[in-house]
């Protein structure tokens, strides 16, 4: 994909919310390589993109009017930016990833923007069944035992909304990005594999999909370009983003901590058992004062257990997406990256 001649149009200003995060950064990189001046909002500061000639504004989701305010001079804005996890009052998911979102639509209508690329997630169309090999038709989620799929259902609602003359808008659904740097992922799953804390959960045979960090990043810089080639075409619309390769997940795992060396998942519980432990550790979380999330939620024991898996033949045909990181060489990559020194 030539991201540098991709367009005439993309070549001004871009803002990417998140930009200092696992994907963001690999957004600013494309960017940066576009030749384009790149702002980023995050909480915290990254020196080493200052010294590339990255602003950094420093600012929360919740500081709307910050949020605003950071959209003055831009010509794309990327929001990458959302509070994740699978537990949590839904106030916190709700100031940041509704009224944040909300933000950046005002901003962006406030100051000219005239793209915004919003990074939503599969999780938007959760229905408590396995989802396997569909596509964007799936209606957006209205009950679910996690706070995130909701608000980001609602805000993704919200981005799709605000598409119209002026601002051009779409949103990506990239499903449980990994790689090399991945800060979440890979490295609880490491993590509770070392503990003896991971079982298999219902038959172990689910398949699921995944999406490489590059590959998710190469969306993303495309999806901007599809708004400037025909916005008729793609304006207000949503995509899956994966790498078209699903695997079953407990293979996945189990291969990754082969190669690692470390001892694979043997030990089984069914669906129903660990919905059932999920369901009296967020009792017990919402009771008591309790820090960090629960190791089990009923939202995590379905999706540890059933299929969720995509057609992304829109993206392919409306974006132009390609994944040029295989599910084989990015696993090797990962590996070999794990095992380096640090």
């Amino acid at each position: 994909m030539d991201t540098l001649e991709a367009h005439p149009s993309c070549r001004g200003p871009a803002l990417v919310t998140g930009g200092t995060g696992f994907l963001g950064r690999r957004i600013v990189d494309r960017l940066l390589a576009q030749g384009r001046q790149v702002s980023v909002v995050a909480r915290r500061p990254a020196p080493d993109l200052e010294t590339r000639g990255v602003r950094f504004i420093g600012c929360s989701l919740e500081d709307s009017a910050a949020i605003r305010d950071a959209c003055s001079g831009m010509q794309a804005v990327f929001h990458v930016a959302a509070k994740v996890g699978v537990w949590g009052p839904r106030g916190d998911y709700f100031r940041a990833n509704v009224l944040g979102t909300r933000a950046v639509i005002d901003g962006c209508k406030a100051h000219g923007v005239q793209r915004l690329v919003h990074t939503s997630t599969p999780s938007v169309v959760y229905n408590g069944k396995s989802i396997a090999g569909a596509d964007e038709s799936l209606p957006l989620a209205t009950h679910c035992p996690s706070a995130y799929p909701l608000t980001k259902a609602m805000a993704e609602a919200e981005v799709s909304k605000a598409h119209g003359a002026l601002l051009k808008t779409v949103a990506l659904r990239p499903h449980l990005i990994w790689g090399p740097g991945d800060p979440h992922l890979v490295p609880r799953l490491l993590k509770r594999a070392e503990s003896r804390r991971l079982r298999i959960v219902g038959d172990g045979a689910n398949r699921v999909d995944m999406v490489h960090v590059e590959n998710a990043a190469d969306a993303h810089i495309a999806a901007e370009v599809a708004l400037a080639r025909d916005a008729n075409r793609v304006g207000g619309r949503a995509y899956f983003i994966t790498n078209g390769e699903p695997v079953v997940l407990w293979g996945w795992i189990n291969g990754l901590l082969a190669a690692l060396g470390r001892p694979t998942v043997t030990r089984r519980i069914p669906l129903w058992g660990a919905a059932a432990i999920g369901g009296v550790m967020e009792a017990l979380w919402t009771v008591l004062p309790l820090s960090g999330e629960p190791p089990m939620t009923r939202f995590v024991a379905a999706e540890l257990a059933k299929d969720h898996w995509f057609d992304i033949s829109a993206a392919r045909r409306d974006l132009g997406y390609q994944p040029r990181i295989g599910m084989e060489a990015g696993t090797a990559e990962l590996v070999s990256s794990l095992m380096s020194p640090k």
